[in-house]
């Protein structure tokens, strides 16, 4: 057969415009919650005014698109080709969260951080496969699990109407409000409703829809603080160093390079299943190149005020659900994300969220990052190998420290809490430690087949 006329792959396939409009904005909205949850968590914890979390929102949804757009369509050695879409990693809010708090370092020391680890991740891309062998799904499982429970708490607090104490220590007089737990319980309610009884689109969107519902509601109560928001201009470029240049600290560096390492087996794994999703499997060099966009994702997040970046599996499952594989579907959804991160007063709206509105989003999106960690924990072999149920017992136990009891390593020096204060590293370490003295170091083919494994397992 002549080339020319050879047909074209499905993942290769142009669209018409309208039909690609509308299915990239279907992969926009079933992102879109979890896109802009860490940029409200991580507001929320360094306490940023507004104005910041205005432009830390439309830096997030701008640079999302952008690497969407360069996973989806290639640039440069970067980017495989296929239908990804990229937002925020939840592995990367703990760590964030730590080196923000630091007076010392700030925004400024997280966007530094998140710059060298996207570095870091552009030079480990070709060497992948070597140490995947380092994070089977003993490694995998129990780090999932630790960053949903670690989040939880976030969701829990956010239900009750924010933090229990105010910035003097004092207690929160609102906290628990019986209006904001009735509101978090009614999106809830809304959420699994739809979940349950909706088909389809209207499934895919549920806890999308239980914002919006959640947010007309504390509108209607009042509890929605618009001011200013006439004062922000309808269109804004995205500034790089928006805050200032960056801050590169050695130990914060260290803490974002181990949750890149993390991010580059996820999305190994993502990676790999896709490439059977779409009947295009995923080569070497389609996984390098991949790989290397994570951590131009990351490059980009740090220089435009944003986050390192990884391939969301809700996403990968849209593909499963609708059978759509083109990858110009997921370029036109990076396009919407760019010019929604232009519009300055539609992340004013999402900064101006009240915290109650997203808890039960939280928590169910959390939940099911825990979940996913139980599902691959639950393809690993106890009973022949018992070390495995050490290395996940332990592995869990040390990460829930911080959580559990926040004084736990008060009295080691200041330089080491940003790693200690990080219950997904600590996790992460102790799991490759313990796995390598209990099971030893498996071999590269069985890691490939493991991350797939664990993909499939996290997409079904």
């Amino acid at each position: 057969m002549n080339s020319a006329s050879a047909p074209v792959h499905e993942v290769d396939q142009p669209l018409p415009i309208g039909r690609l409009g509308l299915l990239g904005f279907q992969h926009v909205l079933v992102m879109y919650s979890a896109c802009i949850v860490v940029p409200l968590i991580l507001g929320a914890a360094l306490k940023l005014p507004k104005e910041q979390l205005v432009v830390i929102i439309s830096a997030d949804l701008f640079a999302a698109g952008l690497i969407s757009l360069v996973q989806s369509l290639g640039l440069f050695g970067f980017g495989m080709r296929m239908p990804v879409m990229m937002g925020v990693t939840f592995t990367a809010v703990t760590p964030m969260i730590a080196i923000g708090i630091d007076p010392s370092l700030g925004l400024l020391g997280v966007y530094g951080a998140i710059i060298a680890s996207g570095l870091f991740g552009i030079a480990m891309a070709p060497l992948m496969g070597r140490f995947l062998r380092f994070f089977p799904p003993v490694v995998t499982g129990s780090v999932l699990l630790v960053i949903g429970i670690s989040l939880m708490k976030v969701g829990i607090d956010w239900s009750a109407g924010g933090q229990p104490l105010l910035p003097d220590g004092s207690p929160n007089p609102q906290y628990g409000n019986p209006v904001y737990l009735a509101v978090s319980l009614g999106v809830l309610v809304l959420i699994l409703g739809l979940s349950r009884f909706a088909k389809g689109f209207i499934a895919n969107i549920a806890v999308l829809l239980g914002v919006l519902a959640g947010f007309a509601a504390a509108c209607l109560l009042g509890e929605v603080r618009l001011d200013g928001w006439a004062g922000e201009p309808w269109f804004a470029l995205i500034r790089p160093f928006a805050f200032g240049m960056p801050v590169f600290d050695p130990v914060a560096i260290v803490s974002m390079c181990l949750v890149m390492l993390v991010t580059l087996v996820e999305s190994t794994g993502m990676f790999l299943a896709l490439g059977t999703i779409v009947g295009r499997p995923t080569t070497p060099e389609r996984l390098v190149r991949g790989l290397r966009a994570d951590g131009l994702g990351a490059v980009l997040g740090g220089i435009f005020n944003a986050f390192p970046y990884t391939s969301f599996s809700q996403n990968i499952g849209l593909v499963t659900l609708t059978g759509v594989k083109s990858r110009y579907v997921c370029a036109a959804a990076g396009v919407i994300l760019v010019l929604m991160g232009l519009f300055p007063k539609l992340a004013f709206v999402v900064a101006s969220t009240p915290p109650f509105v997203l808890g039960a989003a939280a928590m169910v999106m959390f939940g099911m990052v825990a979940m996913m960690g139980v599902r691959i924990l639950a393809t690993v072999d106890f009973e022949r190998h018992r070390g495995n149920t050490l290395v996940a017992a332990v592995s869990v136990g040390v990460g829930t420290i911080p959580l559990l009891s926040e004084r736990f390593f008060a009295q080691l020096p200041a330089w080491t809490h940003v790693l200690t204060d990080s219950g997904i590293i600590l996790t992460t370490l102790s799991a490759i430690v313990l796995n390598l003295l209990f099971n030893g170091l498996g071999s590269r083919r069985q890691a490939e087949l493991d991350s797939a494994r664990v993909a499939a397992t996290a997409d079904a």
